[in-house]
């Protein structure tokens, strides 16, 4: 008999246990996807984590998105940030990418075609490979209710929208399937503050803070938060002293990732990026979303194997 895969040990006739077959899944590895919400990055390699940047070296990819929402879509659909290569077909590019699932899931023959018709990884994961699906969110335009929650056996919009060290307490990993997580992290998200810091020692930005002065309130029933009010303009030192936030939550969260490499199973591959980019006054611009500009679609990217 066969338990999502695996081989149950008989006995033979003579006593003695019955040879194990290797189940389809032998020597798949867990798989985690860790977005550090609106890290760009030039913030990143400014933190410089060591911990972090020993998964692999670090790129300058770019999002398919300038929004948190459709940004994830496109990671669960499997299209990781792009590089911009010159004199390629799309086609060509998207194929190869698609191939490197291969080496993050310890698999072989996995190509664009393996997620048809679903084009949903975490779907392709779950039915067409025994994973067990997981998703633990920092911001609440990703909750449960909404389309990105598919083919995941579960999803949880955290309590708090910037405590990291929060999701590693809820991670479990089967010894007899293998585990896919996907890990928003909101500490590098607007206001940019650790979990240790006092909500009312947050910074504040007239017109911005509006949204966000209750983040988490959608967690406990929600409400619909009134903005404060068209914004003044913008402060540069402020805007900086923001930017010098974000670095600062970088840093932080170096240390909750090497709790997270301690944690999990060897043979885990582990991918590291965020969903877009964040601007800090450049060329007049503040934030992410209906902004068109090269530092919001600028994200680090690296990923390699715990072994």
């Amino acid at each position: 008999m066969t338990v999502f895969g695996r081989k149950r040990v008989r006995n033979t006739d003579n006593g003695g246990p019955e040879p194990r077959r290797q189940p389809e899944f032998d020597g798949l590895l867990n798989y985690i996807i860790v977005i550090l919400d609106s890290c760009r990055y030039d913030t990143f390699m400014e933190a410089a984590p060591r911990t972090i940047m020993k998964l692999g070296e670090t790129e300058c990819r770019y999002s398919y998105a300038s929004w948190t929402a459709p940004s994830h879509y496109n990671l669960l659909m499997g299209l990781m940030p792009h590089s911009s290569p010159r004199n390629v077909f799309a086609s060509e590019y998207y194929k190869k990418d698609f191939l490197k699932f291969n080496e993050r899931l310890g698999a072989e023959g996995i190509s664009f075609r393996s997620l048809v018709p679903r084009l949903y990884l975490p779907d392709y994961l779950r039915s067409g490979l025994g994973y067990i699906t997981r998703a633990m969110v920092s911001l609440p335009v990703l909750n449960s209710y909404t389309p990105v929650n598919c083919g995941f056996d579960s999803w949880k919009l955290m309590p708090d929208h910037n405590d990291m060290a929060a999701m590693l307490d809820e991670m479990r990993f089967s010894p007899d399937r293998p585990s896919f997580y996907l890990l928003n992290v909101g500490e590098t998200h607007y206001p940019y503050a650790l979990p240790s810091e006092p909500k009312n020692q947050w910074p504040r930005i007239s017109g911005v803070h509006g949204v966000f002065k209750h983040l988490d309130d959608h967690v406990v029933g929600g409400r619909l938060v009134e903005d404060e009010g068209p914004p003044r303009f913008f402060d540069q030192d402020q805007l900086d002293r923001l930017r010098a936030r974000q670095v600062e939550t970088v840093r932080y969260l170096d240390g909750v990732f090497e709790k997270l490499f301690d944690l999990v199973p060897k043979n885990t591959y582990i991918t590291v990026t965020s969903d877009h980019g964040e601007l800090f006054g450049e060329d007049g611009y503040f934030g992410h979303g209906p902004v068109f500009h090269e530092k919001v679609f600028e994200v680090p990217f690296l990923e390699g194997r715990i072994r």
